[in-house]
Order: C-alpha cells, then sequence, then structure tokens
C-alpha cells in the first residue's frame, strides 16, 4: 500500500486538532469559572440620609425673563432647572422626590436614590405643564404625602415660587399642622416674591428658613447655603451593579466539546 503514509499524517492531524480544542474548552471553561465582569456603575445608598422633596413653581410667571444677567433670554425655571438638577447632583446619599405645582400639584417623581433619572426626569418638566396658576399650599401637602412615611431621621422640603398662592384647595392652616404633625422641615425660596410674609411663617413654623433671591447669583447661593444646612453624616452603603459575561466563554466551551466528540466519534 505505498500511500499509507497519507493515513498516518491525516491522523496525526486529527490528533493535534483534538489536541487543540481539548486546551481550548479548558482555558474558556476557567475563564468562565473565573466570572468576568463589567462593572457598569456604583451607587451610595444611604438608608439613614435625609429625605428631600424638590418642590418647583411651573406658573406661567416663571416666564418670565431678565432672571440671569449673563443670558436675559434665558427663563426663570431654565435657570431653576439648571441649578436644581446641579443640587440633586451634590446630594449623594439623600432620597430625593420632585413635586411641580400651578393650577395643582403633581408628584413628578417619588423618593429614589437614582439622581439621573430624577435629573432626565428634572428636563422633561416645563412652564405650564399643571396649567398657569400657583397651588403652593396644594403643593406642600404633596410633599407631606411623599415624606410622611419616611423613616429618615431628616425630612425636607425646598419649595421655590415666584407668585401668591391663587390656586390651592387645602387652606393655609391644614397645611401648617400637616407639616408639623410628621416633623417636616421647610426652605422657603421666593423669586421676586409678593408673598413673603407666608414664605417666612411657614419656614418659622417649621424650623427651616426663608429665602429671596432677586436674581440668578442669589438662588446659586441659597441652593449652596441649604446643602450646607442639611448634611448627612450617617454611614454609606456601598452597592457596586454588575455586568456578568461568563456565559460567553462558557457557550464557546459547550460548542467544543460538543466537536471534540463529534471528531472522537468520527475516528
Amino acid at each position: 500500500m505505498p500511500h499509507l503514509f497519507l493515513l498516518k499524517k491525516s491522523s496525526q492531524k486529527n490528533s493535534s486538532l483534538i489536541e487543540f480544542l481539548k486546551y481550548l474548552a479548558i482555558i474558556f471553561a476557567i475563564t468562565a469559572l473565573a466570572s468576568p465582569i463589567k462593572i457598569k456603575n456604583t451607587q451610595y445608598i444611604n438608608s439613614d440620609g435625609i429625605d428631600i422633596v424638590l418642590s418647583l413653581d411651573t406658573s406661567d410667571s416663571m416666564k418670565q425673563r431678565g432672571f440671569n444677567k449673563f443670558n436675559i433670554n434665558e427663563n426663570r425655571f431654565d435657570v431653576v432647572k439648571e441649578l436644581v438638577s446641579d443640587f440633586i447632583t451634590k446630594r449623594i446619599n439623600d432620597n430625593i422626590a420632585l413635586v411641580v405645582f400651578g393650577n395643582n400639584a403633581l408628584i413628578a417623581s417619588t423618593l429614589s436614590f437614582d439622581k439621573q433619572a430624577q435629573k432626565n426626569i428634572l428636563n422633561y418638566l416645563d412652564i405650564g405643564i399643571v396649567g398657569p396658576r400657583t397651588a403652593l399650599f396644594d403643593s406642600l401637602v404633596s410633599s407631606v404625602k411623599i415624606l410622611k412615611n419616611s423613616t429618615a431621621k431628616s425630612k425636607v422640603i425646598i419649595v421655590l415660587t415666584d407668585g401668591e398662592d391663587t390656586s390651592s384647595k387645602i387652606p393655609y392652616q391644614i397645611t401648617l399642622k400637616l407639616l408639623k404633625k410628621y416633623n417636616i422641615k421647610v426652605y422657603t425660596i421666593g423669586i421676586d416674591s409678593e408673598n413673603e410674609y407666608i414664605l417666612d411663617e411657614i419656614a418659622n413654623q417649621t424650623n427651616g428658613k426663608y429665602f429671596n433671591a432677586n436674581n440668578k447669583e442669589d438662588l446659586i447661593q441659597i441652593y449652596s447655603q441649604i446643602d450646607n444646612l442639611e448634611k448627612s453624616k450617617v454611614k454609606q452603603n456601598k452597592v457596586i451593579l454588575k455586568e456578568y459575561y461568563y456565559f460567553y466563554p462558557l457557550f464557546l466551551s459547550i460548542i467544543i466539546l460538543i466537536l471534540l466528540i463529534y471528531l472522537k466519534n468520527k475516528e
């Protein structure tokens, strides 16, 4: 049989291929057991921090321009959204909710540690989303609904408005009783406000503070002051969000094993 050496070479090639596939299957299996991961995000969650509701006026008067002297075409609400977004970013350890008010109050977001989601929601909010008028007291009551079952050591509402209450269905005295009942502190911010007395009274009655803002620089200072006044002093819990990739090498290892079985049986 003059061509017998060809069969011998073919056998050697098959043997080399099987050995290569065998080691490849082992490598992929070990890689799968090592469980390769990608860290998607790291969050610091604080169950005993401060729960904060940011209540924002979206009535028609927030359309007024000139609040930012460096961009006179920017309206009041555009400035507020920018500064509130920065404030949310700084409150790493705290639960935050969003409420907006016009003719009535709307809970835009319940308490959440997800700061990026809150900022995305904030971007979608606009003037007139709940009507042209101002339901200040109703917004505070909606904020109380969010905070009343909170177990946080400190519960805070930061309410911003540029006008008098013209639309609330819930009286002021009832609003105040609810705030005191659930031990909620209110920081009030008035933009060129005509209802300073009420805003100051709400803040004083709840151990908060009233601020007046005539321009963007004032508002930057106000949010900075509130940020310094309300600091979380409890231990953080670090949560790492991971994406697992072990199934890719595991799948390849299984495919190679099936191929090895096929080649062995073929021999």
